[in-house]
Order: structure tokens, then sequence, then C-alpha cells
């Protein structure tokens, strides 16, 4: 099952089970185990995760440190999540990569998503890219897609098409603008102005089995409390309810019973990455499991394998930033 993937839970519709959002496990969630899996880099953040061809692949940015200009976005792959190698490096010479994404589209390949910041911003300061690849080795040239300065953060693709909000990176224009392509290579946009209250910025959409879309939106300086949006095809109209946290780096799955769960940073009392049960219909974020991270940590990438939960994150939380790969069991 891929990460955004909802064809078990269609069928439990279609047998006539309604998911329960709100219901407990009989049995807590159990963190089976955590390891390092890469470190070689000065600074190793902002992680995505994805299940190709029975491989794992894992993406991250390297550089020298937090934001450096020596941002590269690298590939490593794993036959069975414990060994791990480095099958690509991605860089640029007049730019910061940043925030890698990974997914499989229609076609059977592997995407890959991230943004450049400007070394010389006198004409503009970010660009969204994408590359694609058939093995997660050779990779195509960049593509660049969304409007300049709007930082196309995830995509997440539905009955042949990806949709993905962009945020807008200057003080000029703090809103956030969704985009729709059937190529990954090229995006139309869809509603210009999605929502402007805060600085509206990073984003995870899921699709339910009726089409609606939810998205969790991470908002920074004030107000900074989360959102949680909701819209139905042709997804040109979206309600937001506040869910009154602080997130970062929010990633959002389902599961095969039909509930959510959603990876982010927190930032009350200690900071940490940390799973949480989202429930839409109250709007609300409860946090059930707090991973072993923390100062500089978060960005998960999360994939429903084997009937287990896999978290790609990192974390500071043992001195130098590095990648963590999390597994983590459901009671039934």
């Amino acid at each position: 099952m891929t990460k955004h993937s909802f064809s078990f839970i269609c069928l439990l519709t279609a047998l006539g089970y309604t998911p329960s959002f709100a219901k407990e496990d009989k049995v807590s969630p159990t963190l089976v185990e955590v390891r390092k899996i890469w470190d070689k880099a000065p600074h190793n953040a902002f992680t995505d995760l994805v299940r190709f061809k029975d491989e794992w692949f894992c993406v991250f940015r390297e550089g020298k440190g937090h934001v450096s200009p020596d941002g590269a976005l690298r590939v490593i792959a794993s036959k069975n999540g414990k060994d791990w190698r480095s099958t690509a490096l991605l860089t640029s010479d007049n730019s910061d990569l940043r925030d890698a994404k990974i997914n499989v589209t229609p076609d059977g390949r592997l995407m890959l998503s991230g943004a450049e910041a400007m070394h010389d911003r006198a004409k503009y300061s970010h660009q969204s890219l994408t590359w694609f690849s058939k093995d997660g080795r050779k990779w195509s040239k960049s593509h660049e897609v969304g409007d300049r300065d709007f930082w196309l953060w995830r995509t997440t693709w539905h009955k042949g098409k990806t949709y993905g909000f962009g945020y807008g990176t200057n003080r000029r224009n703090r809103s956030i603008r969704l985009y729709q392509s059937d190529n990954g290579s090229s995006f139309e946009v869809l509603v210009k102005n999605a929502f402007d209250k805060g600085h509206p910025n990073e984003t995870s959409i899921v699709f339910l089995p009726d089409e609606t879309a939810l998205c969790l939106l991470r908002r920074d300086n004030l107000p900074n409390t989360a959102q949680l949006g909701r819209s139905k095809p042709p997804y040109l109209e979206w309600i937001w309810k506040d869910l009154g946290v602080r997130i970062g780096g929010p990633e959002l799955i389902g599961l095969p019973d039909g509930r959510f769960v959603t990876a982010v940073r927190r930032y009350d009392g200690i900071v940490r990455t940390s799973l949480h049960w989202l429930d839409p219909e109250k709007a609300t974020l409860t946090e059930f499991m707090k991973l072993p991270s923390g100062k500089d940590t978060s960005y998960a990438g999360l994939v429903w394998h084997e009937d287990m939960l896999w978290v790609s994150y990192y974390s500071s939380h043992e001195g130098k930033t590095s990648i963590y790969l999390a597994k983590v069991k459901f009671g039934n």
C-alpha cells in the first residue's frame, strides 16, 4: 500500500464498513524499532520515504547546516530497511536544494520534488523542481514547476492527477495556492488563494473514498496554529478549521482501518517529532507517540507496509543531525 492509497478503505466502504476515526486501539501503538540509517554529511535532514519495486527509497537534503548554500538532495535505497546505500545525489551550482519529497507516478516512475533557494535573489528567491526516474538511480533533468516564489512543498496523486499547495515565500504574498498536474512536470493553478491568514506554508493532502480532499496545513508567525482543510471535487472551494496547536513538517496518511495518522514537529515543551491521530470530523490532533528526537528534528515520510507504519525522519537528539527510520505496530 502506497503512502496515500485508500483502495483498502474503498473496499471496506463498499462492504458497508464505516470507519470510526475516534476509536482507540485495544492495544496501544508500539514502537517496534528505531535505527539511524544515514549521517554521512555534516547536516542530514528533511526526509521522505517510498516503497518502489520491492525497495525502500529515502530522500533528504544534505549540507553543511540547516540552511547553507551547498544543499543537495540525496537518494538512498534499501531492500530490507536495514542496509542502505546511496543511489543518487542531485546538486545545483546556483542554489540550495531543499525539502525533498518522493512518490510514484501512475505510469510507474519515481517522482522527486523539491525547491531551490537561489544564491542570487535579484529576480526571485525560490523555484520548485521535479525529477523522474525508472529505477531511483538515473534521474532526469530538473523541471521547473509552479510559479516562482511559490514553494510547491508536497504533492499527492489521485485518479491520474497530482495535487499540491504552493506557499508564497516573500512578504508580499503570504498565501497558499493549489496546483494540479497530470504529468508532474508542468502544473496549473486551480485555486490562486486558498488560505492567507497568518503565514500558511507546509502541507500534506490525502483523499477519502468519496474523493473529498483533506489538507493538514502548517502556519508560522501569528496566529501560528495548524489548520485542517476540506474540499470536494473539483477542489475549488476549501473550508478550514483551526486545530489549535502549532506544528511543523506535516505528513498525513490514512490507515487501512480508515483512521488518519500524522507525523509533525511539536513545539510545546520539548521540541520533538511525534505521531498523532487526526480526527477530521472533530478537527483534533491527539498525540500518541513521541519518537526519539529533539532539537533540530521532524519532516517525516510515512508508508504503510507489512501491517506496520514505517516512518523516516531526522533529528539531532544524539548530537549530529541524522536520518532515522522507525517502525510502529498498531493493535487490532
